[in-house]
């Protein structure tokens, strides 16, 4: 196909308007620009050519040198964004293959890891009576590092896969979601006396799996960072903000996060925080950025050190339950 197209409007067999149509509505002219040469000067022809797609519009009687320099400016400016879409298709297919890189080291680690563990495990109950007092410390060490990087591989898991395709989009209860982050998260809601309270929240549109891994997230953070000595209590609302669209609120009475730090913590790999006190990966909240974002929203906190946190996200609202 052409690098740029000059077009006169009066034509005795189509008119330059209807060929202009032609050229945009085929996938492989499309984006070639498209000057028009006329001798109609009157604004409502130029709006209308260019409500067509046209690039340019040049009125007769026009300059040599004019014309030149327009098309030499239409052939810059495609060039460029052939550039900036080239750079965007190998972006996105770096990200892709960086993706699949992540979920299969993932997969691949997880195997030796549960043989280290399951050894560990086994030595400590099995053979006590070999394993002297000192001993036994190194061996709690060598268990705790193994559940640390079982909880890294998780997370990068976890990570990977909410930037990999998606099936189709249904409509999900968050309250039963929520149900299932519970008994996810028994463990920690016991040892810490964390009170998550909520009420009939909606039913919206998107991936089951990858709503389980935000909501999941988001709560074990509010679990993670609490003040000592002081019990989290987890407020989860909903809002409905259009007929399309529902706010969501988690709040908890955490240690909150300073407010020069907030525009970085959906950054990976950003911690705030000492990791022997707060342990993980760097990459929850990035997680869920990358979810939401896959679901066509929003997501954003706000805090004062000290007194807690909330984060904000938006998801639309399901057309039918589940």
């Amino acid at each position: 196909p052409p690098d740029l197209i000059l077009l006169d409007i009066k034509m005795p067999e189509m008119s330059g308007y209807e060929v202009c149509q032609r050229f945009k509505a085929e996938p492989t002219t499309q984006d070639i620009p498209i000057i028009f040469i006329s001798a109609l000067d009157d604004a409502l022809d130029k709006v209308k050519a260019f409500s067509l797609g046209g690039a340019d519009y040049i009125t007769k009687p026009f300059q040599e040198a004019e014309v030149l320099a327009r098309i030499a400016h239409q052939l810059r400016l495609r060039h460029l964004q052939e550039q900036l879409m080239a750079q965007n298709e190998e972006l996105a297919r770096s990200n892709q293959e960086l993706e699949q890189f992540a979920s299969v080291v993932s997969h691949d680690l997880q195997q030796p890891l549960q043989s280290i563990l399951g050894y560990t495990r086994l030595i400590e109950i099995k053979y006590p009576e070999i394993l002297d007092s000192p001993a036994q410390p190194h061996l709690h060490s060598i268990l705790e590092a193994g559940y640390r990087m079982q909880q890294l591989i998780q997370d990068w898991l976890a990570y990977a896969q909410a930037g990999q395709a998606l099936p189709d989009f249904g409509p999900v209860s968050v309250n039963a979601l929520l149900e299932q982050v519970i008994l996810n998260l028994k463990v920690a809601l016991t040892e810490t006396v964390a009170e998550l309270s909520y009420g009939e929240l909606p039913i919206v549109t998107g991936n089951d799996v990858q709503l389980l891994q935000l909501f999941q997230n988001l709560i074990s953070n509010s679990i993670k960072f609490t003040r000592p000595g002081v019990p989290p209590q987890i407020t989860i609302t909903a809002q409905c903000k259009a007929p399309t669209q529902w706010l969501f609120a988690i709040h908890d009475n955490g240690i909150g996060i300073a407010s020069d730090h907030l525009g970085q913590i959906f950054n990976a790999f950003h911690r705030l925080h000492n990791s022997k006190l707060y342990p993980g990966s760097g990459i929850g909240l990035t997680t869920c950025q990358k979810i939401i974002e896959r679901h066509g929203g929003q997501i954003w906190a706000e805090s004062e050190l000290g007194q807690g946190s909330t984060f904000y996200f938006t998801l639309k609202a399901a057309s039918s339950p589940p």
